[in-house]
């Protein structure tokens, strides 16, 4: 993430913003913009990344991929393929500080549901960091296959260790079956909030 800086700095100057016009909108002092924009300070928690993103009116993956790639949210539908299965899709680094608390190896890539597709737990627009990954890791919202069909729930073990799934407002528990399995783990997620 060394070209972090230099890409808000660039997407500012895109913007037709000064710092402290980009500090406003973001909610911190223009210093801050600056020490950002040099490098100074080099990690940035996932709320103001996204507040920068919504500032420069640009998509976070812009904001977030190392020059020369092309790092852009996947579109997730309801039937597999999965959307980075096709090996053209670049994965992104995720600092470790912007998903406190989750465990997983490896890229993650950005995925937002595709036009008229709808998933638990995502509503249109939401951006999320998934970690491909067909084992359970730790409780919370993982992507499965069930079946041949892919939806978002959120995963649990029981007291025996059996992995327990459960759909979007439901106190219902769902047990594994053998046509259900793991394939990512949900890391981040981002919803547009309106400013």
């Amino acid at each position: 993430m060394d070209t972090l800086g230099p890409r808000i700095k660039e997407l500012r100057l895109e913007a037709k913003l000064n710092k402290a016009a980009l500090a406003r909108r973001v909610g911190v002092s223009d210093v801050t913009i600056s020490y950002w924009e040099s490098g100074a300070i080099r990690q940035i928690g996932h709320e103001r990344l996204v507040a920068l993103a919504q500032a420069l009116n640009c998509p976070l993956s812009r904001l977030l991929e190392e020059s020369g790639t092309q790092a852009s949210p996947l579109y997730l539908r309801r039937r597999p393929p999965l959307p980075w299965q096709d090996g053209r899709q670049k994965g992104i680094d995720l600092p470790i500080e912007m998903v406190p608390g989750q465990r997983w190896d490896g890229d993650c890539h950005l995925v937002t549901p595709a036009p008229g597709e709808h998933f638990d737990f995502l509503a249109q627009g939401d951006l999320v960091a998934i970690a491909p990954s067909d084992i359970f890791r730790q409780p919370g919202l993982y992507l499965i296959d069930d079946d041949g069909t892919l939806a978002i729930r959120r995963v649990e073990q029981g007291p025996t260790g059996e992995l327990l799934f459960h759909r979007e407002n439901s106190d219902a528990a769902m047990p594994w079956t053998p046509a259900c399995r793991l394939v990512g783990k949900l890391v981040a997620h981002w919803r547009v909030q309106p400013l």
